[in-house]
């Protein structure tokens, strides 16, 4: 929020709200996990899942594209038609495992990022991918002390499994940085090491940009606290610039 007296309540980790294709990330994650690959071509077409049909943001249909110009150019029916062929089971298992804490729904509009998550919870996801597979779980106390300076609590290291093998987390990192290179992250082009991807929301209610670069990572949510349309705010707009000024600014500071 802008003003705690105003407002206490935490967008960042108490809000959850639809995703968009910000999402979509999961669902590349099933998709390579299962064995397609990057180069792999997939049409773009119009496509009706049960009587529901897809629509891409832009309007258009591209014909026969490369799964990595889907993700870049955050292609609508690709990501359902490859949701659809994985497993919406493995989206979901694989959101999950990344640390989403959210209820996912089971309805095809699962790989739109139709379901509501939380801020930390997908940018801590995203830090999977940063962290080269390892997860790296939020947290806000460092220690606790009472007011005789007396050590009650004090957070240690943990050690974590590697949560997805080093090809498909390259992978990742590559489409990620294709998204913000060519696609609609463009924005967000701060260095060649960014990655990250967008993510808007029906009606721009909600708008997204998560990603990293070098060993820092950030996400960005906007929208209204009442689920009211934006004034079409888009996660390739504003989103991405205040990532890229927040990032260039704090990588300042940041060792490599």
């Amino acid at each position: 929020g802008k003003d705690y007296t105003v407002s206490k309540f935490n967008r960042a980790t108490q809000a959850v709200r639809q995703t968009g294709s910000a999402f979509k990330i999961f669902v590349y994650l099933a998709a390579l996990e299962a064995g397609l690959e990057t180069e792999d071509t997939i049409v773009d077409e119009p496509v009706s899942i049960s009587g529901w049909y897809p629509k891409n943001y832009t309007g258009r249909f591209l014909g026969k594209i490369t799964l990595r110009q889907a993700f870049s150019l955050s292609v609508n029916t690709a990501a359902v038609k490859i949701a659809e062929k994985v497993g919406r089971n493995k989206v979901v298992a694989a959101a999950l495992r990344l640390g989403i804490t959210s209820k996912l729904k089971f309805h095809p509009s699962l790989a739109l990022g139709a379901s509501e998550v939380k801020l930390i919870d997908l940018t801590s996801a995203y830090a999977v991918f940063a962290n080269n597979g390892f997860p790296s779980w939020p947290y806000g106390i460092l220690e606790i002390r009472d007011k005789s300076n007396r050590l009650l609590y004090k957070r240690s290291g943990s050690k974590f499994s590697r949560l997805v093998k080093p090809s498909v987390v390259l992978d990742i990192q590559s489409m990620l940085q294709s998204a913000v290179q060519v696609g609609t992250g463009r924005k967000a082009n701060i260095s060649l090491s960014a990655a990250g991807k967008t993510g808007t929301s029906q009606d721009f209610r909600d708008a997204w940009f998560v990603g990293f670069s070098k060993n820092l990572v950030a996400g960005v949510w906007m929208g209204n606290d009442d689920s009211t349309p934006m004034k079409e705010v888009s996660g390739g707009h504003l989103p991405a610039l205040l990532w890229a000024r927040f990032m260039t600014e704090a990588l300042k500071f940041t060792p490599m």
